[in-house]
């Protein structure tokens, strides 16, 4: 046994993994964890909790053991009630071990209906098979389940973070074979100096509602597609102070898994499809602040877990380094950036934007703001909703670029970087936003895309489930419209967009 277990469950497991226990013809799998060894056994699941004590986690008592499983159902209905079946005992009497009551019990185990593990989203992603349509459905699934989650007041969240990092950074020193001393070292002085800046932000956050009783452990292993929807299971059952969270520090572990998978598109636009759907745009935009602390803390959990494995392959130690080096390299300050992408209708800006926007300053990449988007929410309508005529004046268009700047401001206060994805038809338009990098300390790089009108129209004209209302009839209007001088780098959008993007990223990053 290893030294973080305090009871010997190996009779309980070889019941658990027998197909007659189960009256089974085939094998029964096992898959271990540092928390749990978890049984498919045909349809079913039957996962235990391992008789562990660690500094974050104790299931050292027969009790603790049933209090988890009994919480663990109860936190993860909300997400997934067509998972999680009921909390069975296991008993022990003259003929031996048997599911039910009717001798002592000994072990509880959660029992849950089977999904196809090959469908999680690590192993897709594995596979190549993770594609951004499944990430787009991933950000709407996540901001339901925030929008759900009980708010919880108070200052539990902030304190608990300050411990996580504490604990998190000691379970790593503990292990100087695997992580250099000094890395360690380093790395406890920046995010405690990350921390630090980052606490009065935190306890505002608390104070508005945005600490909240969260998954708390969402990570791509823990996200199941079942008929098409991604469906979150495996919520933190054993801590509550560590599943009471600020919700942005919930997402960073779904953006800190994509980003050190090298998944950076994914990891940019769950961020970015959160932000255009969730509730209160401007307060989790200030909450960016706190991003790169939220991501490295992930990360570094991430590290100190796969280093306690039951198994410690080569693998796994691979892992923990990889995702210790990521946690440092998110606390590395990136360059503060504000691109702005122009241009007639049909140009197309926001598939620019979606490709440019990972690759723009610090992780996950820019903030990516669109006023087709940002127009509709101000009107209370969802992205594919059509607006009428009068949403187009002038007045409303000046108020919505106004939105986009302000947003803006916001997300570069906070150390984000910013991809404003808009027509900019008028010179004071794209003065203003000029301005605003001047005033942030940003560097910015306005591009300007050009296409023949004809080539505008028909890719126009062929659009369908997009946020945009342009129509072929508003291109041409456009097209009349006086541009003024255009000072920005003006770029041929009429070919391929991947031509398109890298003379975008030179412009940007030259």
């Amino acid at each position: 046994m290893g030294p973080h277990v305090v009871q010997d469950q190996s009779d309980i497991f070889a019941f658990l993994g027998d197909p007659a226990t189960h009256k089974l013809a085939e094998p029964v799998t096992r898959i271990d964890t540092h928390g749990a060894a978890v049984f498919l056994a045909g349809s079913d699941v039957y996962k235990v909790k391992r008789a562990v004590q660690f500094p974050f986690m104790d299931f050292s008592t027969l009790e603790k053991r049933r209090l988890a499983c009994e919480s663990e159902l109860a936190v993860n209905k909300a997400n997934a009630p067509d998972l999680y079946l009921g909390v069975v005992p296991i008993s022990r009497d003259a003929a031996g071990l048997k599911f039910g009551n009717g001798g002592t019990i000994v072990e509880w185990a959660v029992h849950l209906r089977r999904f196809d593990e090959n469908r999680t989203l690590d192993r897709l992603a594995e596979r190549g098979e993770l594609d951004l349509e499944i990430i787009a459905k991933l950000a709407d699934v996540v901001v339901a389940s925030h929008r759900r989650a009980p708010v919880v007041v108070g200052k539990r969240s902030t304190l608990s973070i300050e411990r996580q990092i504490e604990e998190t950074l000691d379970s790593l020193a503990a292990s100087p074979d695997v992580f250099a001393a000094l890395a360690v070292s380093e790395l406890r002085r920046r995010m405690t100096a990350a921390f630090e800046r980052a606490a009065p932000l935190l306890s505002a956050r608390e104070a508005q509602g945005q600490a909240r009783r969260c998954h708390g452990d969402l990570h791509l292993r823990n996200i199941v597609m079942i008929k098409g929807t991604p469906v979150l299971f495996d919520a933190i059952e054993f801590d509550e102070s560590l599943a009471i969270c600020d919700i942005l520090y919930d997402l960073a572990f779904l953006l800190m898994d994509l980003w050190t998978r090298g998944l950076r598109l994914h990891a940019n636009l769950l961020l970015n499809r959160y932000f255009s759907i969730c509730d209160e745009p401007d307060k989790e935009i200030e909450g960016l602040a706190a991003l790169p602390l939220f991501l490295a803390l992930r990360a570094a959990i991430r590290a100190k877990v796969a280093n306690l494995e039951p198994q410690k392959s080569e693998a796994a130690i691979a892992l923990a380094q990889h995702n210790f080096a990521a946690a440092s390299a998110f606390l590395e300050p990136g360059r503060l950036e504000l691109v702005a992408i122009g241009g007639l209708s049909g140009t197309g800006k926001s598939s620019l934007a979606r490709a440019l926007a990972a690759s723009i300053g610090r992780a996950p990449g820019a903030l990516h703001l669109r006023s087709d988007v940002e127009r509709k929410r101000l009107f209370k309508l969802a992205e594919f909703d059509r607006l009428p005529d009068a949403a187009y004046q002038p007045e409303v268009s000046a108020m919505t670029y106004a939105h986009l700047r302000r947003l803006a401001a916001i997300a570069l206060a906070a150390g984000q970087s910013v991809l404003i994805d808009a027509a900019h038809l008028k010179e004071e338009e794209r003065f203003a936003v000029t301005e605003l990098a001047s005033r942030s300390g940003a560097r910015f790089t306005g591009l300007w895309l050009d296409a023949p009108t004809a080539v505008l129209s028909e890719r126009v004209a062929k659009r369908g489930h997009d946020a945009s209302d342009a129509t072929p009839a508003i291109v041409a209007a456009q097209a009349k419209e006086p541009l003024g001088v255009v000072e920005w780098r003006r770029l041929d959008a009429s070919g391929p967009l991947e031509t398109l993007v890298d003379q975008a990223l030179a412009a940007i990053q030259g």
